[in-house]
């Protein structure tokens, strides 16, 4: 599918395919891509209609803010248009709030998926909400500008929508601790140093620097690429001989491949 045209553009997010790249947008630069249920809908869907030729898949936000985090709309007691408050979803059954909260977390998860790697490209505030999404990407390339925050507990709150994991393996427990408890900024430079960024650009180079390592991604054969992405996100939980197994079956099946392409 070659299409510059949107395959969807609504609730802030905008889901456009250039052959094996695709590239989500949020959309809402006047409140800084300020996240919302609906918006993590979108989300979902995006990754949802995904075709399958795509194998890179760009994150990106309108303005000069990557995405501010959460609406404080969703704690007003009025909550947003059509959607249950956050406090009204407080007051109801556990398990209910349980499972909305994992409906939303839903929006966060997809984007590691093995057949496809995922890059963010992350200018201005990336703030809570905005944070966790960023990490949930494989890859962050940075703007100078950039600030990274996570106030959840700030504000009383935990981060839910599945940064804590990995923020944790990127820079530490002890960091990750202090970043969250504090709330505080995390800039370029440090972003770089602890891992969070794979690189740091002027603002005005982020596009063609996520262009560029887009482009990069697609140059090895997929199904190599697919198998070492596999491998390495599951090294987390294996021991050292259990990574070595994983790693003679992955190349065993690689091999396989490659001789049955040579007959």
């Amino acid at each position: 599918m070659t299409s510059l045209d949107p395959v969807f553009d609504k609730d802030g997010v905008r889901l456009t395919v250039d052959d094996a790249v695709a590239t989500v947008t949020l959309t809402n630069p006047a409140k800084r891509n300020a996240q919302s249920p609906a918006l993590w809908r979108a989300l979902t869907e995006a990754g949802r209609a995904l075709p399958g030729s795509v194998r890179v898949v760009v994150l990106r936000g309108e303005g000069k803010s990557f995405s501010a985090g959460l609406d404080r709309q969703a704690f007003a007691p009025e909550g947003f248009d059509g959607e249950p408050s956050f406090l009204d979803m407080a007051r109801g059954p556990e398990a209910g709030l349980d499972a909305t909260i994992a409906e939303y977390q839903e929006a966060f998860t997809w984007w590691r998926r093995n057949d496809i790697v995922s890059v963010a490209a992350v200018q201005g505030h990336a703030i809570g909400a905005g944070f966790q999404l960023a990490l949930a990407c494989d890859l962050r390339i940075v703007a100078e500008d950039v600030q990274f925050a996570m106030r959840e507990t700030s504000l009383g709150l935990v981060p839910d929508l599945t940064g804590t994991h990995p923020l944790v393996h990127l820079v530490g427990y002890a960091r990750a601790l202090e970043i969250c408890a504090t709330g505080r900024f995390v800039h370029a430079e440090e972003a770089e140093r602890t891992g969070l960024a794979n690189l740091v650009v002027p603002a005005d180079q982020l596009e063609a620097a996520a262009a560029d390592l887009a482009a990069a991604l697609l140059a090895a054969p997929r199904d190599a690429v697919v198998e070492t992405k596999a491998l390495l996100s599951g090294a987390v939980s294996r021991s050292y001989e259990e990574q070595r197994i994983a790693e003679r079956a992955a190349q065993g099946r690689r091999l396989r491949d490659l001789a049955g392409l040579a007959d």
